[in-house]
């Protein structure tokens, strides 16, 4: 038996987790809109894989079991680590909620207490990346939908093969259509000691790949910073003194009319730039940790 798996989703559970240097609204899609796009999408099953929280599992459980058209669909528990350094880890079948902070190898013992699995997402992305630390997960998320350099996948992927790892893909969906974007094979009945079982012996088998559209990122961009302008206001007055001005005046233009046309080639310059900094790092092993910093100077240094 074999099952079509989501393994990298988020909901509106998410928000006021991510962690104190994030905008406090992560994502806006409700359980049931969750739900009912897995079932258009043909999905068996769903980790849904919120932010350093477990929060919103017994109501996705609750919602399904009172609907009778998401019978067929299971929802297995998963959370999304920040760890001390920032990185990202996903743990997949655990049932105590593990705190950010942590070191990772802390929180990669409390995985296997739970007799859980391990998973690198986005491990050679320009934020929340864990890198060539992803080899002491079980598995590695080689695609990411939201890794538009691409180079930061081909990294991933290039890593996985070298050292015989277990390849999974995840959609990391913030915004409603991107649930399912990516799909997993998984060689296993459904239930969830089957599903980490096979994960763990890597019957497991990325089915499709797909990158979020321009549009799906400023949709989730808008969602942002109309919830968190305050947030985002307080944020550049304490980290971008020399470039207040300018990220508020941005901030202030893009409130003011989201749906410009302005922000397509912006968004296209964005890429570009972020697609010649993933390079630097990813390709010719400049050192990424200038990232952490958010400094606008010295990430626009390293994209030219």
């Amino acid at each position: 038996m074999s099952i079509r798996a989501e393994l990298h989703c988020h909901n509106s559970f998410s928000n006021f987790h991510v962690g104190e240097n994030e905008p406090p609204y992560d994502c806006s899609v409700s359980i049931r809109d969750q739900l009912e796009k897995a079932l258009r999408q043909n999905l068996d099953a769903i980790f849904v894989t919120n932010h350093n929280t477990l929060s919103g599992y017994d109501e996705i459980v609750r919602c399904k079991e009172d609907h009778s058209k998401f019978h067929d669909i299971m929802v297995y528990p998963a959370e999304e680590i920040t760890t001390d350094t920032g990185a990202h880890i996903l743990a997949y079948g655990i049932y105590d909620e593990i705190p950010p902070g942590l070191p990772l190898d802390i929180i990669l013992d409390e995985v296997r207490r739970q007799n859980a699995v391990s998973c690198a997402p986005h491990p050679f992305g320009l934020l929340d990346a864990i890198r060539d630390d992803a080899i002491q997960c079980d598995m590695i998320e080689v695609f990411n939908s939201n890794n538009v350099d691409v180079i930061s996948n081909d990294r991933a992927a290039e890593f996985a093969t070298t050292h015989s790892m277990i390849k999974v893909a995840g959609s990391d969906s913030h915004v409603l259509s991107a649930i399912g974007r990516c799909a997993n094979t998984i060689e296993s009945s459904n239930d969830l000691d089957s599903i980490l079982n096979a994960m763990r012996h890597g019957q497991i088998s990325v089915e499709k790949t797909g990158y979020v559209s321009r549009s799906e990122t400023l949709e989730h961009l808008e969602y942002k910073i109309r919830n968190s302008r305050q947030y985002l206001e307080d944020y550049i007055t304490e980290h971008y003194s020399n470039s207040r001005w300018l990220l508020r005046l941005l901030l202030h233009t893009y409130s003011s009319n989201p749906d410009s046309i302005l922000w397509t080639p912006v968004y296209k310059l964005g890429v570009y730039l972020m697609g010649r900094v993933s390079s630097k790092v990813n390709q010719k092993g400049a050192d990424p940790s200038f990232m952490k910093g958010r400094n606008l100077g010295s990430m626009l240094r390293m994209s030219i």
